[in-house]
């Protein structure tokens, strides 16, 4: 039961699914329920999600594998499914959709919901139908959300993670002020720990004492990001949801499990990753202009290497053959953790691959691609593997296509 003197005034919600990759996992295997679960992969990989079991010994997501493994022993590790969790994710986003037309996806688990003015077709107050929602997808779908409920984006993010999880949680106008002023200022979106700090030593810990504090002077020692601080202490935020918003740049990378400095291990790896970049773009039908490639060296610095296509793709073979070319400059004996390859400048696809008169075997080249794109759809993404991803750095077969949380913009 949820009460709240504003609870029929509000139409802002945020909502956020719990533990998302590991909740999916549990559905589909209950002798996992009450076991700690951590999703990710990899003696250097990362921990992408991990159940709420997990997090009682200090897991979180983020957090190398390593660490995870050492704080939780007896957790069991499974590798990210992004397939079936996109399929899930689509399940969701089909049930937002059907409550109103304004939905803001901020990933794969999370989305803003303008309800305002929808009470009359639902006959029903945005509580109530949130509530509803929250019960279907889990009686439906087997996995729980989190609502979080108030006036503005703000506010509703917040508010969701305040009973997580299966949690409904409000923060109504009246109370925005006090409510913020004995937070942290790191609860605000954009301040990392560096800034934090920055802010610590000025004198400013708590929210509370950035809606005492003069905004001229919050402007005057860091700009515009000061006017910003003023507003959301003050609970303030005009940003409206949109259901149109547009698509950066989509990408996808890997960290080995061991350094690799040679031209063979790394244009494999790469190879795989366009692959699945590949697969991502056409299933959005979009295509890119500028293909990039990052590397990350075991000393953790990172090279970006970029160059702009005459005609935006989304085929595997001119995102590789553009990315191994880039990565042959940068074979210098280098010893590398990490590659990752992206595009940018995304637009919708005309549904016409690129002809090059002057080289014929582009159009060959594509043709192939789309036939090779009919068999996996037929058959499996397994039915047909470039022999080149039978043997790779990482010692395991290609892994299916499929997007990754945080790498889509």
């Amino acid at each position: 039961m949820v009460g709240h003197d504003e609870l029929f005034d509000l139409s802002i919600a945020h909502v956020d699914c719990d533990a998302f990759y590991a909740s999916v996992e549990k559905r589909d295997n209950p002798e996992l329920l009450d076991k700690p679960l951590i999703i990710g992969g990899g003696v250097r990989g990362v921990v992408s999600t991990c159940c709420y079991i997990a997090r009682q010994y200090g897991v979180h997501s983020a957090m190398p594998m390593f660490t995870a493994k050492k704080l939780c022993p007896d957790a069991v590790i499974i590798m990210p499914d992004m397939q079936k969790y996109v399929g899930v994710s689509r399940q969701i986003r089909a049930a937002m959709d059907a409550l109103t037309p304004l939905v803001e996806p901020l990933s794969i688990d999370e989305a803003f919901l303008d309800l305002t003015g929808t009470a009359r077709l639902h006959k029903a107050s945005p509580a109530q139908v949130l509530s509803r929602f929250a019960k279907r997808i889990e009686n439906d779908l087997g996995i729980t959300v989190s609502v979080g409920l108030s006036h503005n984006k703000f506010l509703a993010k917040i508010a969701s993670d305040l009973d997580k999880p299966r949690g409904f949680a409000v923060i109504g106008a009246e109370e925005t002020l006090r409510f913020l002023a004995p937070k942290p200022i790191s609860l605000i979106f954009g301040v990392g720990k560096v800034f934090a700090e920055t802010l610590r030593k000025d004198g400013f810990t708590t929210i509370g004492q950035l809606q005492t504090h003069p905004a001229d002077d919050l402007m005057r020692r860091y700009g515009e990001m000061g006017a910003r601080l003023s507003r959301l202490a003050q609970g303030r935020d005009a940003r409206t949801i949109s259901s149109d918003g547009e698509m950066k740049s989509v990408s996808s990378e890997t960290t080995f499990n061991t350094d690799f400095s040679d031209f063979d291990s790394l244009s494999t790896a790469l190879l795989a990753l366009c692959e699945r970049l590949s697969e991502r773009l056409k299933s959005k039908n979009i295509v890119g202009g500028t293909v990039t490639l990052k590397l990350k060296s075991a000393g953790f610095r990172l090279r970006t290497r970029a160059r702009h296509l005459m005609i935006p793709t989304q085929l595997s073979n001119i995102l590789y053959e553009t990315g191994v070319q880039l990565l042959a400059r940068e074979i210098d004996g280098t010893a590398f953790r990490l590659i990752g390859i992206g595009v940018s400048g995304i637009e919708q696809a005309s549904g016409v691959d690129p002809v090059d008169l002057l080289e014929p075997a582009i159009a060959r080249k594509a043709a192939a691609e789309r036939a090779m794109d009919r068999v996996r759809t037929r058959f499996g993404n397994e039915a047909v593997v470039r022999g080149k991803l039978y043997k790779r750095p990482t010692g395991r077969p290609a892994p299916a296509p499929g997007p990754q949380k945080g790498k889509e913009k």
